[in-house]
């Protein structure tokens, strides 16, 4: 199967269009011509990540977050990122990111944890400004009248997490209507709040935004990791939906960058 086949699978589902400024989705190493019998599906690519796509004859790995954001001076194997890009070059491995494009896609990452979470009559936290209100940014949702402390529990089993934390809040807080957005979302904690969340669910919330806003909202920062890393379970799905015979492997060396004691 050529690679430009995949990609375009993947870009049907979360077209190039929807990604954000900043970012770099799209095919980073590799040419759109190139045979692929089988991918590797990965949250980051990291050195680990290569070298199992390597040793399990995967021509294309498929990641949620960009290897490359700038450019290369040079490739002299003196950083990471320098030691990925020539080894994938060295073992013929190719490299797609399907990033913000993904995130803001009308099933994306955000509607993959509203899905984990059951969560009903969602719409869409921060919509893209040129779209029709189905593209964008988080998911704003209901659920049955739950303890707060029941529900931090869910989200804690829920999305695997080791240490989850959370403002106080009062005990007799009961959770309605759920805001939540993967990766980095302490952003969107006033749309969250103007929608009418109860309790809003993210990565790498600061000490600040705590304080400035837990007062009217319940935040629960569950980790950066921890939340995206359904993306594996998304692309498998995408590409078992759109491309039944092409073998897809979940990489087993993609794991959570932090540790915790």
């Amino acid at each position: 199967m050529k690679l430009n086949t995949i990609t375009s699978a993947i870009e049907q589902f979360a077209p190039l269009s929807l990604q954000l400024d900043f970012d770099n989705s799209g095919l980073q190493i590799g040419h759109g011509g190139d045979d692929v019998t089988a991918v590797l599906l990965c949250l980051d690519v990291t050195e680990d990540v290569v070298q199992e796509a390597l040793d399990r004859k995967c021509e294309l790995i498929i990641a949620h977050h960009p290897l490359l954001f700038r450019g290369l001076k040079s490739i002299t194997g003196r950083t990471p990122v320098m030691r990925i890009v020539e080894a994938a070059l060295r073992g013929g491995v190719a490299i797609y990111s399907a990033h913000t494009n993904l995130d803001c896609a009308s099933r994306g990452v955000s509607s993959e944890m509203a899905r984990m979470l059951h969560l009903e009559n969602c719409k869409v936290l921060s919509p893209s400004p040129d779209g029709n209100g189905n593209t964008g940014l988080g998911i704003v949702g209901n659920i049955s009248p739950t303890p707060a402390i029941e529900f931090l529990r869910h989200l804690k089993e829920t999305f695997e997490v080791k240490a989850l934390r959370y403002s106080a809040q009062s005990p007799q807080l009961v959770i309605r209507r759920v805001a939540l957005c993967g990766g980095s979302g302490a952003e969107f904690i006033p749309q969250a709040k103007a929608a009418g969340a109860d309790i809003y669910v993210s990565g790498d919330i600061k000490y600040h935004d705590f304080t400035t806003h837990a007062s009217d909202i319940l935040i629960a920062d569950i980790g950066h990791y921890e939340s995206e890393v359904c993306v594996r379970k998304l692309f498998a799905r995408i590409l078992r939906e759109q491309l039944p015979d092409l073998v897809t492997h979940t990489a087993e060396s993609d794991r959570n960058p932090i540790g915790i004691l």
